[in-house]
């Protein structure tokens, strides 16, 4: 059984610290300093994620502390105004929270966190209840994958799969992450998809495919 990570599902921390709608400012800085996160997701009664605070959001306060911004900013900079006023989580939070559900691909919840800008997403369920929160971090952890481990999967899913009678053997080594392929197989064609689909591996760093074929000019 194939027990890789391809999914939010297998990185995310399911033991996700979470925060009411009606926690005070004190009380959310406390917690992200205690568990070392930079955003909380703020939950209904039901477990339910209605948005996330995160330290940007936290920051306003600080920064308009003793200051007394201008005409311009204060058209230009509203929401960043009213959240320097905000005392509990719902008057602080950003809504609708940017999730993610546990069967995501980890492409697809690096995809949402580089074009949101945000580092962690809360992972939830079809009806919205928090599952766990995946971190860029947590996105990181398959590039742990031992090489043997990687191997082997390219091995029994893409060159048994794709070569089952190769003109000769095709040896698959991977090292620090870097998957290199050579051998003799019929196709040319054979060569490029073998090297989509090696790179598509999670945790592969590179593909060094040396395959020759048959068909080649």
């Amino acid at each position: 059984m194939d027990s890789s990570p391809h999914r939010v599902g297998d990185v995310m921390t399911r033991a996700a610290v979470a925060v009411g709608r009606k926690a005070l400012f004190k009380d959310i800085v406390e917690r992200m300093e205690q568990w070392q996160v930079s955003a909380l997701p703020v939950l209904e009664g039901d477990g339910r994620v209605i948005g996330l605070v995160s330290e940007a959001d936290l920051l306003p306060k600080e920064e308009f502390r003793d200051s007394d911004p201008d005409r311009f900013t204060q058209l230009r900079r509203l929401p960043d105004l009213a959240k320097a006023g905000a005392v509990c989580a719902e008057e602080l939070m950003s809504t609708p929270a940017v999730t993610v559900h546990a069967d995501a691909k980890l492409a697809e919840a690096a995809r949402i966190m580089a074009l949101r800008h945000v580092k962690r997403l809360p992972v939830v369920s079809s009806e919205g209840v928090l599952e766990g929160v995946v971190s860029r971090g947590d996105l990181l952890k398959v590039f742990l994958r031992p090489d043997n481990e990687l191997a082997d999967e390219i091995r029994r899913d893409i060159v048994d799969v794709l070569f089952p009678a190769p003109i000769e053997p095709i040896h698959v080594m991977v090292t620090d992450g870097v998957a290199t392929l050579t051998g003799h197989v019929g196709a040319s064609a054979q060569v490029d998809l073998a090297t989509r689909l090696v790179r598509g591996v999670e945790g592969v760093v590179g593909v060094d495919c040396r395959l020759t074929a048959a068909d080649a000019v």
